[in-house]
């Protein structure tokens, strides 16, 4: 959320952030709205000094006199109550139009309307050489006895899966590589609850704009896509030192997402599922763009350090206006490449957003003046399963049918080759 001090000081500037990132809100009437709210806050402020005066003279009246101030205090009492109604439906109105601001994107984003307008910024590696024709994951994993997807459609409905015998052992190794490689990094290790409050979602920004992308309980709470959002929810209402930050957290949760846009889009498969693991790494640093800048190259870099660690080709992308959540100020995607469909595939994502989300969060930090500040947040895949599975299985697939291991994964695998059992 932006400052609403912010919007109206610099309404040119959060007007064509909205525009780059097409996304329709009316800047003007928010600032309507707000004029309002603030005068019927101070004539309701008004009515109750005039409220506790009169209760004074009440006390103090006898007779006529006090007959008369009762009546005139009914009368301020039914003024009261319409005016604290008509700021009741102006505060609804000024709310919904906040949380509909976008933050105000980096000038460096791309211009762009959609995915296919986002920036290659640098490829890394050679897509894999065959000298034979490659098949594609479902057909690997199911001849090795890797996954059951049949019976994972029986037991959970569509894009349900079971990972079985090499292939859950293979992502085990992933999440304990994974461990391994990013603690390294001067993280602090969480594992995150998936069921979290519903004001969180929209403290991340994941509520309104995805609510049709998120599992909801029969209790008014959401089923988490990411860890982004426990985790941000952990400081929540929190005033932190300056000597505490940055925070840096590195947390593993099941996750959970409907795939509600995703109607025709990899139907069969481990690209697009209802439930998944992921190791997310995030930040929550100074007040400070420069900071934000450097942390962001970071979190990015160690995600492609682990991939490059696999040695499995990737190219990195920057996010354009038009596909740039409303939350975030820039962000970049890793797309690994998949063989069979000879293209790249997302499969981590990098994004800081100033304080847009820690002013809904209400979390703060006094600086070396004392001065209270919003932190910023940042937050970066480290590495998600099973869809990292797909680029490994396919890129290191043998004539014979087989999958050799990475080597840095051999280790936890216990075997460097998967073979018919």
């Amino acid at each position: 959320m932006l400052d609403i001090k912010f919007i109206r000081e610099n309404a040119d500037v959060v007007k064509a952030g909205a525009e780059k990132k097409h996304i329709k809100v009316d800047i003007d009437r928010l600032l309507t709205a707000d004029d309002e709210r603030k005068q019927l806050r101070q004539d309701i402020d008004a009515k109750k000094a005039e409220q506790n005066r009169r209760s004074n003279e009440i006390q103090r009246a006898q007779g006529e006199e006090r007959a008369k101030l009762l009546e005139a205090m009914k009368q301020l009492k039914a003024g009261m109550a319409e005016t604290e109604e008509r700021y009741k439906v102006v505060m609804e109105e000024w709310q919904k139009l906040m949380l509909a601001v976008p933050n105000v994107p980096d000038m460096s984003v791309p211009e762009g309307e959609t995915d296919a307008d986002n920036k290659e910024l640098k490829r890394w590696g050679a897509p894999t050489a065959f000298d034979f024709e490659p098949k594609g994951h479902v057909e690997l994993m199911t001849a090795l006895d890797m996954v059951d997807f049949e019976r994972g459609i029986k037991a959970h409905g569509f894009r349900g899966y079971f990972l079985k015998n090499d292939g859950a052992l293979l992502s085990w190794a992933i999440w304990n590589y994974a461990r391994e490689f990013f603690l390294k990094k001067n993280f602090n290790p969480f594992i995150a609850p998936a069921i979290v409050n519903k004001e969180f979602f929209y403290g991340t920004g994941h509520l309104p704009g995805d609510a049709a992308d998120i599992f909801q309980t029969q209790d008014d709470q959401y089923l988490a896509g990411t860890a982004e959002v426990p985790m941000m929810a952990y400081h929540a209402g929190e005033v932190l030192t300056q000597e505490e930050l940055p925070k840096r957290y590195l947390a593993f949760s099941a996750c959970f997402r409907r795939e509600a846009g995703s109607h025709g889009k990899d139907v069969t498969g481990l690209i697009r599922v209802h439930e998944f693991y992921k190791w997310e790494q995030l930040v929550l640093c100074e007040a400070s763009h420069d900071e934000s800048v450097k942390f962001h190259e970071e979190l990015n870099r160690n995600t492609e350090e682990f991939i490059e660690s696999l040695k499995i080709s990737y190219r990195q992308l920057e996010i354009c206006g038009g596909d740039l959540k409303a939350a975030h100020v820039r962000s970049y995607d890793i797309e690994l490449w998949v063989p069979k469909e000879e293209t790249y595939r997302e499969i981590a994502s990098a994004s800081y957003y100033h304080d847009f989300q820690t002013r809904r969060f209400n979390i703060r930090y006094k600086d070396a003046e004392g001065k209270l500040r919003y932190v910023h947040s940042l937050n970066a895949t480290a590495i998600p399963t099973p869809r990292i599975l797909v680029s490994i299985v396919e890129n290191y697939q043998q004539a014979d049918g087989s999958i050799k291991v990475p080597d840095v994964l051999v280790p936890y695998v216990g075997k460097s080759h998967i073979t018919k059992p």
